[in-house]
């Protein structure tokens, strides 16, 4: 220390500042202190108005097609008269009504006699998912998922706690689904359908969707990040609908439908009764979720759930040594869920088969109705199972979209750096990604023409496990379309992967319903996916309609593939 502090340096007297130096510290302290206290403002701090705005930005885009596509059922009421007339008489209302099979798919029929009520009917239970789904979805993202991307640290370091900014963020989900029953309401006001049904209709919609995205707001308080909190209130809405398909098809259960959603939209009987009664039941139950999820939101801390993660564990190797590895085990949960959910639906729809089937050879006015709308082969085991297994596209297509998503997900959250910092490219990352997503694909319709063939057999029903299974892949080029156009939107439109992902699958169903029920052009019906797909195991595969859209899948993901390598990645 002696030899340190008796050195040159320690004996040399500090320098004073230079002329420079010293002439910009006093500028500096003389404007500083020149400046009164009271005129040193802080900067704008984000108020409950911003907060909401913000919340409005994030979702306007997809809402506004919920509104739109909202206002579809009324072309069924518009066209009602036209296509059925008078050939529905009291007879076959009766032996529809008293059908457990047709009660269990489509509800109650009520006022089928009534354009309102039919379409009710025909449409209700599917746009009350639909909006559902959205409302959940919605919920879950731009709540706990702005949150574990690290966006709302700076939003709580203002004036705003945690629980108004979410109470904030349900308000306006609330605000953006009242729209939707309203131009619900309003279509089918416009078609000629009486009013007081309309707004029965129109508000049962909109509240179903007001309560699933409280659940989703709630979910996302109570588990520790995005993903299982939108898996659990789908979870809960795909219970809901089982619970009123129960309580419908069986009638000493009918008690249960007031205890889901969906039963207690059957319960307002829009057209008919015109119960609102079970309406105020709904938004109570849907005030007392979101109520549940700001006190819950209130109480945990920010980054966590109510229900926390270990924060150490022994770790879990499995699956990591490859590429290919990763991906499957990315993939493994997410299949899973979905496997349960559609094979659990699928082997009730396999346990209808005799009861559909004899219902209409037994009611020849509605098989030819059947035949009318395309479906002549409706009365037969194999062409039930095509009808049906049709619908499985939609949410194959949504699986495979969704896993996209997943992906670019996953890098804006910088999840995936670490991965590209290895020696892999991303063309090859993607290649892999998509490879594995088609085949678990494959493998979910698989799975569902199997449970559907497990509950034919189950009741005796005249259908081969080569027929059923044959039925399930026919629809797998559809679901492949919304992979290609989901990995041509994460090379080139990584923001609206799901969405563009959707189109083939979601997005061509709606087109055909609404042009077949609009009586446009064969040209335009060419344009949907579903015209290429022909009714499997009734008749033969439309090969060249199925080589042509793996075709384009393919070049969509190519496409997707090439943007992908270019772009930079996002963070």
């Amino acid at each position: 220390m002696s030899g340190i502090s008796s050195g040159p340096s320690a004996q040399r007297p500090r320098e004073a500042p230079t002329e420079r130096s010293g002439g910009a510290i006093s500028a500096t302290m003389t404007a500083m202190g020149s400046r009164p206290a009271s005129a040193v403002q802080p900067g704008p701090v984000l108020g409950g108005a911003a907060v909401a705005r913000l919340a409005v930005r994030q979702i306007r885009r997809s809402a506004v097609v919920v509104v739109v596509v909202a206002g579809l059922p009324a072309i069924v009421a518009a066209q009602y008269r036209s296509t059925f007339g008078d050939a529905l008489d009291a007879g076959s209302l009766q032996a529809l009504a008293a059908n457990p099979a047709i009660r269990t798919l489509f509800g109650p029929p009520v006022r089928l006699d009534d354009p309102g009520g039919f379409t009710v009917w025909r449409t209700g239970t599917a746009m009350a998912v639909l909006v559902g789904v959205w409302g959940l979805l919605a919920a879950t993202r731009i709540t706990r998922g702005e949150e574990d991307a690290g966006r709302w640290d700076l939003l709580l370091a203002g004036r705003v706690r945690r629980d108004a900014l979410v109470g904030r963020h349900l308000v306006v989900l609330v605000a953006a689904l009242v729209p939707t029953g309203a131009a619900l309401a309003v279509a089918l006001v416009a078609v000629g359908t009486a009013v007081p049904g309309a707004l029965l209709h129109g508000a049962g919609i909109a509240l179903a969707g007001v309560f699933f995205a409280a659940l989703g707001v709630l979910a996302a308080q109570v588990l520790p990040s995005r993903a299982p909190a939108s898996g659990a209130a789908a979870a809960v809405l795909g219970t809901a609908l089982l619970l009123r398909m129960v309580a419908d098809g069986v009638p000493t259960l009918g008690w249960l439908r007031w205890l889901t959603p969906f039963g207690l939209l059957a319960e307002v009987q829009p057209y008919a009764a015109d119960r609102p009664g079970p309406l105020a039941v709904l938004a109570l139950a849907a005030t007392a979720v979101g109520g549940l999820a700001v006190l819950a939101a209130r109480r945990r801390d920010l980054g966590g759930g109510l229900v926390t993660r270990a924060t150490c564990r022994a770790p879990r190797t499995r699956l990591l040594g490859s590429l290919r590895g990763f991906a499957v085990r990315r993939l493994a949960r997410p299949l899973a869920g979905w496997a349960v959910g559609l094979g659990a639906y699928f082997l009730l729809i396999g346990l209808l088969t005799v009861s559909i089937t004899d219902f209409l050879t037994a009611n020849a006015r509605f098989t030819e109705l059947a035949a009318t709308a395309g479906f002549g082969a409706l009365g037969t085991a194999e062409g039930y199972t095509a009808v049906m297994l049709g619908l499985l596209a939609v949410p194959a297509g949504l699986f495979t979209a969704g896993r996209i998503a997943a992906t670019a997900e996953a890098e804006a959250q910088r999840r995936l750096t670490l991965l590209f910092g290895l020696p892999v490219s991303r063309r090859r990352w993607a290649g892999v990604e998509g490879g594995v997503t088609a085949v678990s694909a494959l493998v979910l319709v698989v799975i569902c023409g199997a449970a559907l063939w497990t509950g034919a057999a189950l009741v005796g029903a005249p259908l081969g496990l080569g027929a059923a299974l044959a039925g399930a892949l026919n629809v797998l080029p559809v679901a492949l379309l919304s992979l290609g156009a989901a990995v041509l939107a994460l090379g080139w439109a990584p923001g609206a992967v799901l969405a563009i992902g959707a189109l083939p699958a979601a997005g061509g169903f709606l087109w055909q319903v609404v042009a077949q029920s609009a009586g446009w052009p064969d040209w335009v019906l060419w344009i949907s996916p579903y015209d290429h797909l022909a009714a499997v195991p009734a008749v033969a595969p439309d090969w060249a309609g199925t080589i042509g859209m793996l075709v384009v899948a393919a070049a969509l993901a190519g496409l997707g593939i090439a943007g992908y390598t270019r772009r930079d990645l996002r963070g």
